[in-house]
């Protein structure tokens, strides 16, 4: 048993009670008809119940009058309707959707759908002739269901026409809901139900319940909501606000003004978070590019981000770009870009502060990424990159030549055979020579190996001059030992050598020239450690360090010179080029 009334005479099976406003003695049943199955909705108004009145059995026949007229996807088709000993009832089209003031989650696409699909709904009521008024549009009158269709329903406090639109000794309607001009019991217009259509989306977006709707309004009528939903698009905002306009001229004049000018984009905006907000770039080298890059991401679901790189404006820049993005533009909601910086035209020695904008479909519009680039003072320290290892390996050689010729002095004093000593030390040296060019070789050292060849081959010369100038006594002890001695001296030497030729190469230095300078370098030094141990009297001491010393002076005040003049030359380009 239940207590559910029995209207089975009728052709009704009650089910479940939607709803009730004991007050007003209306009743909301879900029932079945009994021929067909279909279920449909039973209104039921109690008008024996002790607190109602006519005035509320009037809405109820104000609805049916209304709804015979309506044929519209959106609102439940009246079917019939009958009288009973406990009530007048009305019989409703059933859709199974709740109601908007019922606690559910609505995505800014969905809210979207319920703007444009219940406005749809005015825009049809609106274009009856006469039109037809609402006035009591809320979140309990908005049927939504599972597939996002948008019902209207209870049209008991409907008006048709604007001759029934007028004055009256009662205001009807919701509180929060009504737009001013119903609120004073003013004239109604077709903007009017635009107002309780507004702060019913305006109460999806806050999550703002029905009976807490007063919070958003202050005492002017003007509704404040965008500090509840600070990623709501801008145009949306500004779009809601006029729906909600306290002054009926100022809001949309009627639904189709107001759908025509729904914005074209998502409710919520994105949100581009960058990966860095300054990037440092320090150029190592004159005319070096750099690159970096930042990643791009938004989070915001349903949203898409678009972005457009620009170089801020920068009063040394003009007509000089430098700076480049990749890619420049772009709509994705992850993006990886590269920032490049072509440092040929920047100043050497300098710091370059730049900034870049990203301008966005995002509420801050415009984001900022810093720019600090180090420019290179390369040219001004060629001089003591190269001088350093040509001293280090002069040193060297000085030191190498003076150890083996006091060695070979005591050796051949002893032996009693000094061209012995003399012709074994050269043929030495060459074989140790080409000992060392080979190793390099093997090491990938392809220009420091060429030095060690061409030393090996210049000794061998030496040791041939050697062996037709002077009596030697082949084989013997002295010889052999010259040989040793050589051979070590010529290896340790030669690759040292090679190794000052592969530096030069490595930076950029032309191989032959490497080789011509590291090699007179070695040749000088040689010729001073051997002045040191015989004197530098002798005549093969002299022609050694003029033959050496004369070619190495040379190119290295011609280098000096050079370097001098690529100084000036860039001091006078430097007003051509882009400044800091």
């Amino acid at each position: 048993m239940n207590d559910f009334p029995e209207f089975s005479q009728y052709g009704y099976q009650v089910e479940k009670e939607l709803g009730h406003n004991r007050a007003g003695g209306r009743v909301t049943y879900l029932a079945t008809q009994i021929t067909t199955g279909d279920q449909v909705v039973i209104k039921q108004f109690q008008f024996a119940k002790a607190s109602s009145n006519w005035a509320d059995f009037d809405s109820y026949d104000r609805e049916i009058q209304v709804l015979r007229g309506l044929h519209h996807e959106g609102i439940p088709h009246y079917l019939s309707s009958f009288q009973t000993d406990s009530g007048f009832c009305m019989v409703q089209e059933f859709k199974n959707a709740d109601s908007l003031a019922e606690v559910r989650s609505f995505s800014p696409s969905d809210v979207e759908q319920i703007a444009i699909s219940a406005l749809r709904i005015l825009i049809y009521l609106q274009n009856r002739i006469p039109p037809v008024i609402h006035r009591d549009v809320k979140p309990e009158n908005i049927l939504v269901d599972d597939r996002l269709k948008v019902y209207l329903v209870d049209f008991g406090f409907a008006r048709i026409g604007d001759g029934e639109v007028g004055m009256s000794s009662v205001v009807k309607g919701t509180l929060g809901f009504m737009p001013p001009e119903q609120l004073f019991n003013r004239q109604l217009t077709e903007a009017s139900d635009l107002y309780g259509l507004g702060i019913t989306l305006i109460c999806l977006l806050t999550k703002t319940k029905t009976t807490e709707v007063g919070n958003l309004i202050d005492i002017t009528y003007r509704v404040s909501f965008k500090h509840l939903v600070p990623k709501l698009s801008l145009a949306w905002a500004n779009w809601l606000e006029k729906m909600v306009e306290p002054s009926v001229k100022s809001r949309f004049s009627n639904a189709k003004a107001a759908l025509e000018a729904l914005p074209d984009h998502p409710m919520r905006l994105p949100d581009a978070r960058l990966s860095q907000s300054t990037l440092e770039f320090a150029v190592t080298r004159l005319g070096e590019v750099l690159t970096q890059t930042v990643t791009i991401t938004n989070l915001i679901p349903d949203t898409l981000l678009q972005g457009e790189w620009k170089v801020a404006p920068h009063p040394s820049d003009q007509f000089q770009p430098w700076i480049m993005v990749a890619p420049s533009q772009f709509e994705s909601n992850y993006v990886e870009c590269q920032i490049s910086i072509h440092s040929d035209r920047l100043i050497p020695n300098k710091l370059y502060d730049r900034k870049l904008l990203l301008h966005t479909n995002t509420t801050t519009q415009t984001y900022t990424l810093n720019l600090q680039i180090r420019t290179s003072p390369a040219r001004l320290k060629l001089k003591s990159a190269t001088l350093v290892p040509l001293i280090i390996l002069n040193s060297f050689a000085i030191a190498i030549a003076w150890l083996i010729s006091s060695i070979v002095l005591v050796t051949g004093t002893v032996a009693l055979s000094a061209s012995g000593v003399i012709f074994g030390t050269a043929a030495g040296v060459a074989v140790g020579c080409e000992m060392a060019a080979w190793m390099l070789s093997v090491a990938g050292a392809s220009s420091g190996a060429n030095a060690g060849v061409i030393a090996g081959m210049a000794t061998g010369i030496l040791t041939v001059v050697v062996a037709l100038t002077q009596t030697i006594a082949l084989p013997g002890a002295a010889l052999l030992a010259g040989v040793a001695i050589g051979f070590v001296g010529g290896a340790i030497l030669s690759g040292a050598t090679g190794v000052v030729v592969e530096h030069f190469v490595n930076r950029k230095i032309k191989p032959e020239a490497a080789t011509l300078i590291s090699l007179l370098t070695t040749a000088f030094g040689t010729s001073l450690g051997l002045g040191l141990t015989f004197g530098f009297s002798a005549s093969i001491v002299l022609l050694a360090l003029a033959g050496s010393g004369l070619p190495l002076g040379f190119l290295l005040v011609y280098g000096l010179m050079q370097r001098v003049r690529m100084f000036n030359d860039q001091r006078r380009s430097q007003q051509h080029l882009i400044r800091p």
